[in-house]
């Protein structure tokens, strides 16, 4: 099997998983459960989500609780289904080129009995350094080389995933997609150093907890193996030595 088919099947394998943690995310909420608004409380965990849980949350928190019962339909993986009309004003966070052959998602989602408000989200995403652009989403950008394009960026799992500040006060969404398109203006590893800060920020300042892209609480396990799967990348796509010419 040849390495364009290898990497086909990863990309598609990759796909499959974002699409089941939308589907997990979108599917209706059950008529019993009525419409619940955010309670400071402590929320208790949803029982689907606590069969789906297999990793301990990072900070010792063992019961990360989520609930799995959301209205709303979700937005399509890979491309997160950012509908690109209207066009923005703004290309401050595009892609310089749209191919890409890797993503890594995460998400930070609401506890049960809670949703995440827009206005939240905004004041969130300012205190973490991201800017609203290209595609009326969040971007994490090169400090110095805007130009280059986004290290990482933050959409809404509802379609069209996109934020509209005209109607942000109305925005509610039981979670938030962060992903990194590889390949990326700085190294697949460290646009991650970058990235995981930023979503454990944000989870803290939303009261909310952090999902890898399986849906499961990110536990250290997961993020050591992505670690790893970005070091290997990285090794893969560096470029080749330079050699000298020979001396005749």
């Amino acid at each position: 099997m040849s390495d364009k088919d290898l990497l086909r099947i990863g990309i598609l394998i990759v796909g499959l998983l974002l699409l089941a943690a939308i589907w997990f995310f979108g599917r209706p909420r059950r008529e019993e459960q009525g419409r619940r608004r955010e309670s400071r409380s402590s929320p208790a965990m949803s029982p689907e989500y606590a069969r789906a849980r297999q990793e301990p949350a990072l900070g010792g928190d063992a019961a990360a609780d989520v609930d799995g019962d959301y209205s709303g339909e979700a937005v399509s993986q890979p491309d997160l289904g950012l509908a690109p009309e209207p066009a923005p004003s703004s290309n401050l966070g595009r892609r310089e080129s749209q191919d890409f052959d890797k993503i890594v998602s995460l998400y930070v989602a609401a506890r049960a009995g809670t949703v995440l408000r827009g206005e939240d989200i905004v004041v969130a995403a300012e205190k973490t350094g991201m800017v609203f652009g290209h595609m009326s989403v969040f971007h994490r950008l090169l400090e110095g080389h805007p130009e280059r394009g986004p290290v990482f960026s933050m959409a809404s799992i509802i379609k069209p995933g996109s934020f509209d500040m005209a109607t942000i006060r109305e925005l509610e969404t039981p979670a938030i997609a962060f992903f990194l398109t590889l390949p990326a203006p700085v190294p697949a590893l460290d646009a991650w150093e970058k990235m995981l800060p930023t979503v454990q920020r944000m989870a803290e300042l939303l009261e909310g907890v952090v999902l890898d892209d399986s849906r499961n609480a990110l536990g250290r396990q997961r993020i050591a193996h992505i670690r790893d799967e970005l070091r290997a990348y990285d090794r893969q796509h560096e470029a080749p030595p330079l050699t000298k010419a020979p001396r005749w």
